[in-house]
Parts: structure tokens; sequence; C-alpha cells
């Protein structure tokens, strides 16, 4: 038995000897050596076939993403929480986005496409912390920089008002909207724009500090400037066209012709006169106007409104002439006169001077006010140059038409200081009726400089009638003249040689001054303030004075002390005096003493001595 199992397990070994296969190592062991991936033998990685390497590596590379990037990758929503987003990108897990990034867009939902930058690699939990938000803003700006160079017109929601303009979000970056460049008309409500999604251009990028500016105006203007073009072409004067208020200012208006802006300066708004455009204009007002100028460019239009209808003066009834009494409207008040609107569009002058008989010509502000309704005549009428002058103090009676019998030359009356000049006053005794009193007719005693040293405007004055020119419409009045002459009395109470006594009032040039009343103040010259001592008197000092010298006409009264105890004085006094006289004698030589001239010279001629 032995034996056989012993013969049964060697037919055996041979059995599976013959049926096992010969090996590659077995057939070839150098190749097999040589080839042989000791690598992965080491690792314990069993062989795999090389074009299945090549497949498995190609398929990776395809579907997953390389989580040690900082690009920008798209993935895909899988499941949404109370609080976050679940994306895919094809790593070897999905990651988390807060919904708080996706509040631009509150309609995100499974399998929806968005962009993501891997934020963190993985989290505690092994999760990728992922960013939208930061995708955004890296893949904007590649947008935005691409929009600005070459010009595309991108979409953006207008978030909110700022200072000087708007806050408009594009691609998710913030970018500023200036006032100026949301239309090309003023804008004077931004509230309008606000949660608004408008096409825009990138105008301008600051990338040192992120500032993108965006316009809408330039795409208006872009779509306006084949309009502008055309409309240019096809200008004419005394075209007319229907354009909008585009902007009011205190010297006209501004309208949109299509693109084009004109201007209708104030005075081409209305015939009659106002004081500011919005009078006859609001904004945004349609409104046909008519060409009335442009430059060679066309870039300057001006245009007219009130052209558009008749002149008013060209409806002034024929009816209307001279001497016809008017109402009207003060319009406008300028220190020569006043304009009354008549009608719509006619007006007329009222000249200072035709507002009142006085001749005291004073401001027409005095007389009017804007505003007032008043009756005029009128005083001149030319249709052809449309002018008008109007008069108010025609209405009443010329107060000079009775002047002679109202004041007679001599009469007395009392009136009103109006006015100075350096050689008298002005005197109202009526509106109407002034008159003069020269600067020699205020005082018989005082000397006036000027006249403002004896009264002022406004004071009451009693005067009396001198002179009437009444072609000339002039009076010559007299002040001094209402009361007696006291010169007359003076001239026996100060006669020549009467003493009188006094003190010295002031030392001045040559002598002294004596003031013997309050109208006589005598001169007293150097040498005869010399006392009986040899000195002289003082200012303040009291004594007698004698009379040497008294002129009515000239108001001159001289005096002197020392001709009181000393008689060669006086005989020097008079000797002076009669001289004087002599001399005054000899300058008005007589009719006797013609003759004897004559006669002088007519024995010279015959020879004789």
């Amino acid at each position: 038995m032995a034996e056989n199992a012993k013969q049964a397990e060697v037919e055996a070994t041979e059995a599976k000897t013959v049926k096992a296969p010969v090996s590659e190592a077995q057939a070839n062991p150098e190749k097999f050596l040589k080839d042989f991936n000791w690598h992965n033998y080491e690792e314990g990685i069993d062989q795999v076939d090389d074009q299945q390497l090549q497949e498995f590596e190609k398929l990776v590379s395809e579907n997953f993403v390389d989580t040690l990037d900082d690009e920008v990758v798209e993935g895909v929503v899988v499941h949404i929480t109370d609080r976050d987003a679940i994306i895919d990108i094809n790593a070897k897990s999905e990651g988390v986005i807060s919904l708080n990034e996706f509040r631009y867009n509150p309609n995100l939902k499974v399998g929806d496409k968005v962009e993501v930058l891997i934020d963190v690699r993985e989290d505690a939990t092994g999760q990728l912390v992922l960013s939208h938000r930061k995708a955004r803003v890296i893949k904007a700006w590649d947008r935005v920089n691409a929009a600005h160079e070459s010009g595309e017109i991108v979409n953006g929601f207008v978030k909110c008002r700022t200072k000087g303009g708007m806050i408009v979000d594009v691609f998710g970056i913030e970018a500023f909207l200036p006032g100026s460049q949301i239309d090309v008309k003023p804008i004077r409500d931004y509230d309008q724009y606000v949660n608004k999604t408008m096409e825009f251009k990138v105008v301008k990028i600051n990338h040192e500090f992120k500032n993108i500016v965006v316009s809408h105006k330039a795409l208006i203007e872009a779509d306006i400037e084949e309009q502008k073009k055309e409309i240019i072409g096809q200008l004419e004067k005394g075209q007319v066209l229907e354009g909008v208020v585009k902007n009011i200012t205190s010297y006209g208006v501004f309208i949109d012709l299509g693109g084009v802006d004109g201007l209708i300066h104030i005075t081409d708004l209305s015939w009659s006169r106002i004081n500011h455009p919005n009078e006859i204009v609001e904004l945004d007002q349609k409104l046909n106007v008519v060409i009335l100028d442009f430059d060679e460019n066309k870039s300057r239009i001006q245009l007219g409104l009130k052209q558009l209808s008749k002149h008013p003066w060209e409806a002034l009834g024929e009816d209307v002439k001279v001497g016809d009494k008017v109402k009207g409207k003060v319009v406008v008040i300028a220190d020569y006169g006043a304009f009354i609107e008549v009608a719509d569009g006619v007006e007329g002058l009222v000249h200072v001077s035709e507002m009142s008989w006085s001749t005291h010509l004073r401001s027409a502000q005095d007389f009017v006010s804007v505003g007032d309704e008043i009756e005029a005549v009128i005083l001149t009428l030319d249709r052809e140059d449309r002018k008008m002058s109007l008069g108010i103090k025609q209405l009443t009676p010329d107060p000079w038409t009775d002047i002679t019998s109202k004041y007679p030359v001599g009469s007395h009356h009392t009136g009103i200081v109006r006015n100075f000049t350096n050689f008298g006053v002005f005197v109202e005794l009526e509106e109407g009726i002034d008159g003069l009193i020269y600067i020699s007719d205020l005082s018989w005693t005082k000397k006036i400089k000027h006249p403002s040293e004896f009264c002022n405007v406004g004071d009451k004055l009693d005067v009396v009638v001198l002179e009437l020119d009444v072609e000339g419409r002039k009076l010559s009045l007299g002040h001094k003249q209402t009361t007696d002459n006291p010169w007359d009395k003076y001239e026996t109470e100060f006669a020549i040689n009467t003493t009188h006594k006094a003190e010295i009032s002031e030392i001045v040039d040559k002598g002294a001054t004596v003031e013997f009343n309050e109208d006589i103040v005598a001169f007293v010259p150097a040498r005869h303030l010399e006392k009986e001592d040899g000195k002289k008197l003082k200012k303040g000092e009291e004594a007698e004075f004698k009379i040497i010298e008294f002129n009515k006409e000239f108001k001159r009264v001289v005096a002197s002390h020392t001709a009181i105890f000393r008689a060669e004085e006086a005989a020097n006094v008079r000797a002076a005096a009669e001289k004087a006289e002599a001399q005054a004698a000899e300058a008005k030589p007589t009719l006797g003493d013609a003759n004897d001239a004559l006669q002088a010279l007519k024995d010279k001629m015959d020879g004789k001595k």
C-alpha cells in the first residue's frame, strides 16, 4: 500500500508539471528582468498595462481639478441648505459656499453652473471651502477690462444714489456712474434709475485704486450723433422746428432740437418785458421755435419764440395818437425814468423830467414803483421806430400858467430849501415853482462862504420875490430883504471918530479883531493896538476904540485904540483919509478936467508954454 501511495504522488507531480504553462520569465529571463517594474513591486502595486494607465490619466485630467491652483473653475450646484450651497467641482469632495454670496441671484437652484475659486483646500470635515464672490470679482475685472478695450456695451444694475451720481453693479463690481453721464439732458430725479438694469459703456478704469467709471450718456450720444448731423445739414434761417425745453437760465432757454441744442435769449421769448424765462416756459415743455441765426459750424444756434407771433406794435390801434391819455403798468425803473407797458409788448418811457413840474429833478423811484398802475399822456409816438414817450405831470395844470398873479415881484412867501450850489440856495415855493437865493441875498451882516453855513436842506425860509422871468421860468428870491438892513442904522451909530468900548476878540495877522455887537466886527491894525505906556493890547483885554473907517457897502469897519490918546496918530488918520478921498477924486476925471487937458494939449501944439 505504501508503494501504491508513493506511486500516486509521483504521478500527480508529473501531471502538474506537464499541465503548468511556461511563463515569460522562464522563456526569456533576461528580457523579463530588464523590463521588470521594480518600483511597483516594492510598493506592492500590481502590474497594470501601460495603455490602461494612459487612459486612466486622461480621464483624471478631464474630470478632476487640481485643488492647489488659484484659478477660477466652474462647478455645479448639487444641493442647497438653509445657509449654504454644495458645489461639485469634480474634486475628491464637494465644496461649500455661503448663500450670502448669491444674494444677487435669489433664483439659484440645483443644477445651476457657477464660477468658484478655492478659498480653503479642506476644512475640519475634509470639505473644500469655495468662494463665488472672489471668483466673480476676478472674472469681472477680466470682463470689465475687455469691455473697456473693445468698447463693448455691458449691462449694469443701479444699486443706489451717491454724491454726484449713482453706484452700478457691473459683473459683480461696483462702478461709478456720474450724474453728468446718465443722460444727454440734465437729470433732476436720480431716484427714478435706482433698482433698474441699464446698458453702459466702460469709459475709465483706475487699476491702482480699482475704480471703474461707466457712462449711459455715451450710448445716447452715439445714437443721436447721426441725427445731429442730419438736422444740422438741413438748418436754414427762418425755419420753424419743434423742440423741448432742456434747461432754463436767467439769460435764456436751451432747446433740444433732437440732438442739437439751440438758445432762445430772454429778449426773444416774449414781446413783453419779463424778469425770468420761467415766466414763459417750463422744463420738458414742447414748443415751436424759429431759427434766427447760427455760426458757420452751426454749433451755436440762435432761436426765437416771440417771432412766431405778430409784433404788438403792428396790432396797436391807428386811433392811438399824441395827446391821448393811456393807462399802463410800470415794468422797469431807471435813474432817468420809468418804462410803462400800455399794451402787451408796447412800452413807453416817462422821463423823470416829465414826472413832475418841479425843476428840482429827483430819481424816478421817488415817483413810481415797479408794478404800479398809472395814467399818463402820450407826448411823442413813432410807429416806425416803435418808440413812445409819456408824461405824468401833464395830467395836472402847469403852475407857471398864472405865475405873475401868484408870485409878483416884491411879494413875501415861505419856501423849503431843496438844494445848495456854491453860489446860492434853491427854494421850492410849491411843486413846480423853484426860486434861487444868491448867497449875497441871504444875510445883511454875515459873510457866508457857502450856503450850508447859513441853512440846511429841508429848512423853511421866508423870501421876497426880487425878479421874475416868465419865459425862462426863473425866479430870483431874497431872504435878507425880509428884514431891514441894520447897516443903515450902524452907519450913524459907528460913524468915523465915534468911540466905543470893547475887548480884543482875536489876534490875527497884522492886527486884531473887536466885536462891538453880533453884526459889527472891526479890524484893528497892529500899530493901532499900542497903549499909552507903549505896550500892545492882548486878547481879552478891554479898551476904548475910535472908528477910523466905516464902509457900508463892503461891511468894513476899522478901529484904533492909539487914536484915543495920540492926536498925532489921529491927524495921520485924517490925512490918510483925505489922501484916499483925493486919490478917488483923481481916479474919476470931471468934464472940466477933460477940457483943461485938451486946452493944454492945444497950447503945446501951438508952441505956447
